[in-house]
C-alpha cells in the first residue's frame, strides 16, 4: 500500500480514536489526558497497534501542540495581571517551589538518575495543570468562591516561571555546561522582561497591529507569529514553548478574545496529538518498574500541594473549609508535566516512564482531591472530635466511680460504717 495512504488511514484512525476517547471521558467526568496516554502506549513500540506512517507527522504535530498550549495559556494573561501576582503572590509562590520540586530532586538523586534529571523531575513534581484545574473549578461551581483567586494566582505564578524553567532545562539537557547556561538564562530573563514592558508600555498598539476583522487573517497572524516566534527561541536555547507563552502575554484586550476563541479548537486537537505522542515514545514495559516510585511521589506531592493551597490561601484570610479546597483544587499534574519530561527524555530516558505513571495517577487524582479534601477532613475532624468527646466522658465517669480519697492520700472512712470495724 502506497505510504501515503497508508499515513492518511492511520491518521485518521488516531483522530478518530481521540475524538471518541474525549466523548467517553466527557461522560464519566474525567480529563482525557490519561486516556490520550493510555492511547499513545496502545500505539506506540512495544504497543498493540504499533504504528509506522504515521510517527514523524504526529511528532510535528505534537511540537505544534506544546506550542499552542503555551500560546493559549499566555493569551489568558494580560501583563498587568502577571505584575500584580508577582507582587501579591510571591510568597506563596516560593512555599509551593520549595514544598513541590524538592521531592521530585530528591527522588531522582534517590534513585541515581544524576542532577539534570533531578532538575527535570522537581519540574514534573512541581507545577499544576492549570487546564484541569480550570475544568475542575468549573464543573464544581466554584469560579466565585473565595479561595479561586489564589488558585489562579498560584498557577499564574507557576506558569511565569515556566519562562525561566524550561530554558535552564533546555540548557542543560543540551549540555552548555556553566558558561551557556548562564547566557540561556541571561537571555531568557532578559526576553521575560522586554515582552512584559513592552505588554505594559505598547500592549494596545501591538494587539491592534495584530488584529483583524476577518477571522481568517486574524488566525494566519497569531499562528504563524507564535510558531516564528517559537523557532527563534528554540535557536536561541530559550525553549519554543516560552517564545510561544511570550507572545500569548503581548497580546491581550479584543483581539486576545478573538485569537482566543479561535485558536482553542486548533490547540485542543493538537495538545491531544501530543499526548499521543508523549505515549508512543513510551514503552509500556517499562512503565512496571517504576509504578511504586510513581505512586509514592504521587502521595508526597499530593500532600505538599495541599499545603501549599492551605498556606496561600490563609495569607488571602480565607477561612479553613476554603483552604482546604484551594489545596485540593492544585493536587492535579498535566500539561506541562509532560512538557518537562519531553525535554528531558534527551537527557535520561528513564524520566518518560515516570512522569507519564505519576501524571496519570495525578490527573485522575487531582480531581477526586479537590472535590473531597475538604468534606474528608471534615468528617475526619469530626470523627477525632467524637472519639475525644467519647474519651472525656468515659474518664469522667471513671472518676466519679472511684472511692473517694483523703488529703494524705488514705482512705476516708465510712461515715455509717464507723471505719468499717465491728462492735
Amino acid at each position: 500500500m502506497h505510504d501515503t495512504t497508508v499515513l492518511l488511514i492511520e491518521l485518521g484512525a488516531v483522530i478518530l480514536g481521540l475524538g471518541l476517547v474525549g466523548r467517553f471521558a466527557g461522560r464519566i467526568g474525567l480529563s482525557p489526558i490519561p486516556l490520550y496516554l493510555l492511547g499513545g502506549l496502545a500505539f506506540g513500540h512495544g504497543g498493540f497497534f504499533p504504528l509506522t506512517a504515521t510517527e514523524g507527522f504526529i511528532e510535528v504535530g505534537a511540537e505544534i501542540g506544546v506550542i499552542l498550549l503555551l500560546l493559549l495559556l499566555g493569551l489568558e494573561y494580560s501583563a498587568s495581571e502577571l505584575v500584580t501576582s508577582l507582587k501579591t503572590q510571591y510568597p506563596s509562590g516560593l512555599v509551593d517551589l520549595v514544598l513541590n520540586a524538592v521531592p521530585g530532586a530528591v527522588a531522582a538523586l534517590l534513585l541515581g538518575w544524576g542532577p539534570v534529571a533531578a532538575v527535570a523531575l522537581a519540574g514534573i513534581t512541581w507545577i499544576s495543570s492549570s487546564g484541569v484545574i480550570a475544568k475542575v473549578l468549573t464543573d464544581l461551581g466554584r469560579l466565585g468562591n473565595r479561595e479561586t483567586p489564589v488558585i489562579l494566582g498560584v498557577l499564574v505564578i507557576e506558569d511565569l516561571s515556566m519562562a525561566l524553567y524550561l530554558p535552564l532545562l533546555t540548557a542543560l539537557v543540551a549540555g552548555l555546561g556553566v558558561a551557556g547556561t548562564s547566557v540561556a538564562m541571561i537571555v531568557a530573563v532578559g526576553t521575560v522582561g522586554i515582552v512584559l514592558f513592552a505588554a505594559l508600555r505598547f500592549g494596545r498598539q501591538i494587539s491592534r497591529a495584530v488584529s483583524s476583522d476577518v477571522p481568517e487573517m486574524l488566525l494566519l497572524v497569531v499562528l504563524g507569529l507564535a510558531l516564528l516566534i517559537a523557532g527563534i527561541a528554540a535557536k536561541l536555547q530559550v525553549s519554543a514553548a516560552v517564545g510561544a507563552f511570550l507572545v500569548g502575554i503581548a497580546l491581550s484586550g479584543e483581539t486576545a478574545e478573538n485569537a482566543r476563541s479561535l485558536l482553542t479548537p486548533l490547540r485542543d486537537l493538537f495538545a491531544a496529538v501530543f499526548f499521543v505522542f508523549f505515549g508512543l515514545r513510551t514503552t509500556p514495559a517499562e512503565i512496571p518498574p517504576v509504578l511504586l516510585p510513581a505512586l509514592a511521589l504521587a502521595a508526597v506531592t499530593s500532600v505538599t500541594k495541599v499545603v501549599t493551597g492551605w498556606y496561600a490561601a490563609g495569607r488571602a484570610g480565607v477561612g479553613s473549609k476554603g483552604r482546604l479546597r484551594a489545596g485540593g483544587a492544585l493536587v492535579a499534574r498535566g500539561e506541562f508535566s509532560i512538557v518537562i519530561a519531553g525535554l528531558a527524555a534527551g537527557a535520561d530516558p528513564r524520566i518518560t516512564p515516570l512522569a507519564t505513571a505519576y501524571v496519570m495517577i495525578l490527573v485522575i487524582f487531582g480531581p477526586l482531591t479537590a472535590r473531597w479534601t475538604e468534606p474528608a477532613v471534615r468528617g475526619l475532624k469530626g470523627l477525632v472530635d467524637a472519639r475525644r468527646i467519647r474519651r472525656e466522658a468515659e474518664r469522667a465517669e471513671g472518676a466519679e466511680r472511684e472511692e473517694p480519697t483523703s488529703p494524705a492520700g488514705e482512705a476516708v472512712p465510712d461515715p455509717v460504717g464507723g471505719g468499717g470495724h465491728s462492735s
